[in-house]
């Protein structure tokens, strides 16, 4: 299958490509500065937000199916006006371009920060979160993810012969982060499974970059098991943590305090159960496949140091 992967060269994108080319699929990816691939990967290398070049681009490719991952990746990258507009925008563009050419199938990246934690007073309705969890962003970055979600279902309404979808990868570790190297936020795993603190802000989620990449090739081969507008959460059934969450969550984010004993039984915050259901996808990857679990040091009395996102 002709495959067009925006945003190939990022964090999830060269596991996206490397995993959709192991599986055979002839893949287009999209940069806007040129990548080393290996043989067998086309490269592109097109700013997607100028019209001409985009639908050159998809005459070229002409793509059966398109994965969407190029944008800002991480909030409070650039000012949120910029990534309000560059993320809605390219989202709008690159799959309205996916339908007009005729793609079987189209996903788009989203995010959990969609749900809106990391401020003082979030409180979620239960736990585990799971897709039907109301959204509720407060930073420009998430507020663009959801508005990409909004556009899939939008799209989806009318889209008679391309199989609109979102996913919501979690912290994504990358083949090169699992070695030691600092992720996205400038600490190693290792460091945030040692302090709670640190993984608290993503609410301990994470996603092996290459499991999340076997769900968009999931989707991507099979648009028949997809209903129209969904939208997938991507994260570790586990958290990144050496124990269950309950008590760092309450601790880390009092509002959660009433329903995080719901996860003491060492579930993850968020739930992927329905890329499980219509996809049969299943995370194959842990961290402790990776990071000795040792001793737990004792962060208790440090300060709170949460990310925002």
């Amino acid at each position: 299958m002709r495959v067009l992967v925006t945003g190939g060269s990022g964090r999830l994108g060269r596991s996206v490509v490397a995993v959709l080319a192991a599986r055979g699929h002839d893949v287009t990816s999209v940069d806007t500065a040129e990548h080393p691939w290996p043989e067998g990967i086309t490269p592109a290398v097109c700013d997607l937000l100028d019209s001409e070049a985009r639908t050159e681009l998809f005459a070229r490719a002409a793509p059966e199916s398109v994965v969407h991952l190029a944008g800002i990746a991480v909030p409070f990258a650039r000012p949120d006006a910029e990534t309000l507009r560059v993320n809605t925008t390219l989202a709008w563009e690159v799959l309205t371009a996916a339908v007009r050419a005729g793609a079987h199938s189209a996903v788009a990246a989203s995010s959990p920060t969609v749900y809106g934690y990391n401020t003082p007073s979030w409180k979620p309705r239960y736990l585990p979160l799971d897709e039907d969890h109301p959204v509720a962003p407060w930073h420009a970055y998430g507020l663009s993810k959801a508005v990409v979600e909004e556009t899939v279902r939008a799209l989806a309404r009318t889209a008679d012969s391309c199989v609109l979808s979102a996913v919501r990868p979690g912290y994504v570790v990358s083949p090169e982060e699992w070695r030691g190297a600092t992720t996205q936020q400038g600490h190693t795993i290792a460091e945030r499974l040692d302090d709670p603190a640190l993984a608290a802000g993503s609410l301990f989620n994470y996603v092996d970059a290459h499991d999340a990449a076997e769900l968009f090739a999931l989707i991507v081969e099979n648009p028949e098991r997809v209903p129209g507008g969904s939208v997938y959460n991507a994260v570790a059934p586990d958290p990144l943590s050496h124990g269950p969450v309950d008590a760092d969550l309450a601790r880390l984010h009092p509002a959660t305090a009433e329903l995080a004993p719901a996860l003491a039984d060492g579930r993850a915050v968020f739930s992927s159960a329905r890329a499980h259901r219509d996809l049969g996808w299943k995370p194959k990857r842990t961290w402790r496949d990776h990071v000795d679990p040792g001793e737990r040091p004792d962060h208790s009395e440090r300060g709170d140091h949460t990310e925002g996102i």
